[in-house]
């Protein structure tokens, strides 16, 4: 093993919705879009602004011994629609150029996330795994760490070394996962050869279904950890991201071994099945609006009831909403119900104007005037300008732990006992920073609404019991009524679109 081992490090991570509108340049560049020295400044900072699996890699790395990085190129942005094509192609020729001027290197780190699209491509994170491998060749170590919703191809398996995947949803262990996967370096610069292997099945879970401290998830999860140790480096299940709507979305479990690749296929096989036995666990019921709102209005009514949060779980900018319907704002607002808080509603150019008025401004707000589509409905209502800030904060709980975070100009906007907290970086609230930052106490609202899917969980989880938290069927880019899409590229049938798919392990005859 070389004294220093020259580890390049690089990142490609989106997560995509077929559905949503395309994303550019400009997505990234608000996000993490890193050069150079730049990436690892930005990994080694007291708050990095980049996913956690980065910094945790380079800490790691440094904790165990002396090492030479190599940085390339970090591109992540909020999930969003397809990326442009022209930007991934810049991108990966970028990275391309760079490991060829970087030859010889001794390991290869990717930061990545797995269910990303081009315009061009229903793979491009293979198209990058596979670029890494051609590049470097088949002898050094190409380590990733993925998103449990990865839509996993065999080209992103047979091209990395070793496949690590999150194991907790909310994703408070990105961060672990880094150094993890810095673990697994070490043992490969040190000799081992991993050997990973996958199994696949026609399970395109709802989201909501896919939290992990209970339910299936969960329990698949854990059953896979249950075996790791001499033979098996890593067990990842991969859920998936149902809205990518490509060939390759599934139900994925990968097995990296050292150097047995029966094992893993054994392994992956049997955990696929287990999976599909208990496939008619992975559904569940949402709450109507209409009795959302009378569950509200009798919370409200009554001070000795404790409050609720409602999650929009079908305006999750997490999985490529645009955080801007106005279907829940518009039922309070009509109800007359106070004590609301509503965050975050993604409306750059209601922010600016509430900037240019200034506090205790008085005005006719109109939402969503510059983005009105079949979900992003135009919504005016009179409001005051109670609180502004810069929108910059850093996270105290959950998956935005430790990170900076900026949302961009903000504003608080009452609406006549409605606070909505109104940004201009599009993002899901997931800590109650993005709340707490514009002064409010949480804690004394009766309700709050928030545009996300499960990430609230571990942030709000001091305020709010899983009990006490309300999903919300409302109609939005990332519905768990998976019924209500127009799936051109998923592969058919699938459960639970199809609730009499059939699946088989390899080798079985299904009678």
């Amino acid at each position: 093993m070389p004294a220093s081992p020259r580890i390049a490090l690089l990142g490609f991570a989106i997560e995509c919705n077929r559905f949503a509108p395309v994303s550019t340049q400009a997505d990234f560049e608000s996000d993490v879009d890193l050069r150079d020295e730049a990436i690892v400044a930005e990994a080694r900072s007291a708050a990095p602004g980049m996913l956690p699996d980065l910094p945790g890699f380079v800490g790691e790395m440094d904790r165990t011994g002396a090492w030479t990085p190599v940085p390339l190129r970090v591109a992540q942005a909020q999930p969003g629609g397809p990326v442009d094509q022209g930007y991934f192609d810049g991108l990966l020729a970028e990275i391309e150029a760079g490991l060829k001027a970087a030859l010889p290197l001794d390991g290869v780190y990717v930061s990545g996330h797995g269910a990303g699209l081009s315009t061009g491509s229903d793979d491009p994170d293979g198209d990058l795994y596979v670029m890494v491998r051609r590049i470097v060749g088949p002898d050094v170590p190409v380590i990733a760490v993925f998103d449990l919703h990865a839509n996993v191809s065999a080209r992103m398996v047979d091209n990395v070394s070793a496949f690590v995947g999150y194991r907790a949803n909310p994703h408070v262990d990105i961060g672990e996962r880094g150094i993890e996967a810095a673990g697994l370096m070490r043992e490969a610069l040190a000799g081992t050869r991993f050997v990973a292997a996958m199994a696949k099945i026609p399970l395109v879970a709802p989201t909501i279904t896919l939290l992990t401290k209970t339910g299936p998830y969960g329990e698949i999860i854990a059953e896979g950890q249950k075996h790791v140790g001499r033979v098996i480096a890593n067990v990842s299940a991969m859920a998936g991201f149902a809205f990518s709507d490509s060939p390759k979305n599934g139900f994925t479990v990968v097995v990296t071994t050292r150097g047995d690749r029966a094992a893993a296929a054994k392994l992956a096989g049997d955990l696929a099945r287990r999976t599909w036995e208990m496939r008619e666990r992975f559904r569940k019921p949402m709450t109507s609006l209409d009795d959302a709102i009378a569950q509200a209005k009798a919370v409200i009514d009554d001070p000795a009831r404790p409050a609720i949060l409602f999650a929009d779980v079908a305006d999750n900018p997490g999985g490529g909403g645009r955080g801007n319907t106005t279907y829940i704002l518009r039922a309070l607002h009509r109800a007359g119900l106070k004590g609301v808080v509503l965050a975050v509603f993604n409306d750059a150019p209601l922010a600016a104007e509430a900037h240019r008025l200034g506090l205790g401004a008085r005005f006719r707000a109109r939402f969503n005037r510059a983005e009105a589509d079949g979900f992003s409905e135009p919504f005016e209502a009179d409001a005051e300008v109670i609180r502004l800030t810069d929108g910059k904060f850093v996270g105290r709980r959950g998956l935005a732990r430790g990170m900076s975070m900026d949302m961009g100009p903000s504003a608080a906007l009452d609406l006549g006992g409605i606070v909505v907290v109104v940004i201009s970086i599009r993002q899901q609230c997931l800590d109650p920073m993005q709340i707490e930052s514009l002064g409010f106490d949480i804690g004394k609202a009766r309700l709050v609404v928030v545009k996300s899917r499960g990430h609230f969980r571990d942030g709000f989880d001091e305020f709010f019991p899983a009990e006490r938290i309300v999903e919300v069927d409302c109609p939005g880019l990332t519905s768990p009524a998976l019924q209500n899409f127009a799936w051109t590229r998923l592969p058919r049938p699938v459960y639970p679109l199809d609730p009499h798919t059939n699946w088989a392990p390899p080798g079985h005859i299904n009678n």
